[in-house]
C-alpha cells in the first residue's frame, strides 16, 4: 500500500511517499481503508516540533474517514464494510490516516450515519471534538450536547471561520444557543454566517464589545476562544456572571493576562481544552454527540456551509501540510483512495 511517512522532525520536505505492507488489526482494533484524510494544525506542528519522536517512523494525520475491511479479536460492534469516521488515529501510535490502510482502536472508528459523505466525515475529528468539549465545560452544564441543551444561552465563537469555530457554531446552533461569531474580514463573516451564526462581529472594530453587548445585554454565557491572550480584554467586557471561556489555541500570543476584579466579580471560569488529553469519557461523549448532530444534518461542509474544502492527492501531503501551516481558510483534505470517496 502507499503511505506517507517521516522518520525525522522538520519541515514538510521530511514527508515521503513509500510502499508499506498492509497492517493487520490486533485485539480490539479495526483496519480501515482510508478514503479521505483530514489535516489539522497539530499534524504539521507535531511533524515540525522540537520534541524527540516517539516512534522511528510516523504516518501523519489524526483524522479521516473510510471503510472497515478487517476487525481484530474482541471487536463486537463494528464489522467489515462499515463506513466510519476516525479521530486521533495517530495519537499514541505511529499510524495516522495519510495512507491507504490504517489500524486504530475500535473506539476511535465511529459509524457514519447514512447519507454522510467522506469529506464531511474527515472534517470532524479534532475540530468537532474540540468544539464539543469547549461547549460542555460550563459550571452549570450541559455536559452533553443535543437539541435544546443550550436553549436560552448565548455563545460567542471567536474565529468563527476556522475549522473549530465552524464546528462550534454548528454544534451550538444545533443545541439551541444564540450564536455570535467574531471574525476579521467580510470574507470570513460570510463563512461564519453560512455556518449558521446568528450574529457576526468584526473583532477589529473599535466598538466590537459594544456591538456584542447590544446583541447580548445580559452578557455572553459561553465563549469558545481561539486567541485568549489577544481577546481577553474583549471577552471580559462581554461575559455574563458565571460565564466560561474555553480556549483551545494560542493565536495572537502565548500569555493570558486577566484583570482580577472583573474576572472574580463575575465568577469567571477559564478552561483550557486539548482534545488529545481530555480522556476516554470526554472522547466517547463527543463522538456520540457529534454523530447525533451528523444524523440530524447539522454538520455540513463546503463553502456553502461555511467551510471551504481544499483537496490534495496523497502524493502531495507535504503541500497539504504547507497549506494548513500557511493559514488556509476552511478544511484541507487529502484524497487517499479516490475509488471509495
Amino acid at each position: 500500500m502507499e503511505a506517507i511517512v517521516y522518520s525525522t522532525i522538520g519541515d514538510s520536505s521530511v514527508l515521503q511517499l513509500v510502499e508499506r505492507d498492509i497492517p493487520s488489526p490486533g485485539p480490539g482494533e479495526v483496519r480501515v481503508r482510508v478514503a479521505v484524510s483530514g489535516v489539522n494544525p497539530t499534524d504539521w506542528k507535531s511533524r515540525a516540533g522540537t520534541r524527540r519522536m516517539a516512534f522511528d517512523e510516523v504516518v501523519p494525520n489524526q483524522d479521516g474517514a473510510g471503510v472497515i475491511d478487517a476487525v481484530g479479536d474482541g471487536v463486537r460492534d463494528l464489522s467489515a464494510g462499515d463506513r466510519v469516521w476516525l479521530f486521533l488515529a495517530q495519537h499514541g501510535s505511529p499510524s495516522g490516516t495519510a495512507q491507504e490502510y490504517t489500524v486504530v482502536p475500535a473506539s476511535r472508528a465511529i459509524p457514519l450515519p447514512e447519507g454522510i459523505d467522506f469529506a464531511a466525515a474527515a472534517s470532524l475529528g479534532v475540530p468537532a471534538m474540540t468544539a464539543h468539549r469547549a461547549l460542555t465545560v460550563h459550571e452549570f452544564g450541559p455536559s452533553r450536547l443535543a437539541p435544546g441543551a443550550l436553549d436560552g444561552r448565548t455563545v460567542l465563537v471567536a474565529g468563527g471561520a476556522g475549522a473549530v469555530g465552524h464546528a462550534a457554531i454548528q454544534l451550538a446552533v444545533w443545541a439551541g444557543a444564540a450564536v455570535i461569531a467574531t471574525v476579521s474580514s467580510d470574507e470570513k463573516a460570510a463563512l461564519a454566517e453560512a455556518a449558521g451564526a446568528h450574529h457576526v462581529v468584526r473583532y477589529t472594530d473599535d466598538d466590537a464589545a459594544e456591538q456584542i453587548r447590544r446583541i447580548a445585554p445580559k452578557g455572553v454565557e459561553q465563549i469558545v476562544e481561539v486567541a485568549p491572550g489577544a481577546n481577553a480584554r474583549l471577552d471580559l467586557q462581554v461575559i455574563a456572571n458565571h460565564a466560561s471561556i474555553a480556549y483551545y489555541a494560542n493565536e495572537g500570543g502565548d500569555e493570558i493576562i486577566i484583570p482580577v476584579q472583573p474576572s472574580f466579580a463575575k465568577n469567571l471560569r477559564v478552561q483550557g481544552v486539548l482534545v488529545y488529553t481530555v480522556g476516554e469519557a470526554a472522547w466517547r461523549a463527543a463522538a456520540e454527540d457529534v454523530t447525533a448532530a451528523l444524523r440530524d444534518g447539522a454538520l455540513p461542509v463546503g463553502e456553502e456551509a461555511g467551510l471551504p474544502l481544499t483537496w490534495f492527492p496523497l502524493a502531495e501531503t507535504a503541500a497539504a501540510h504547507d497549506a494548513v501551516e500557511g493559514g488556509a481558510v476552511g478544511k484541507v483534505l487529502i484524497e487517499v483512495t479516490p475509488a471509495i470517496r
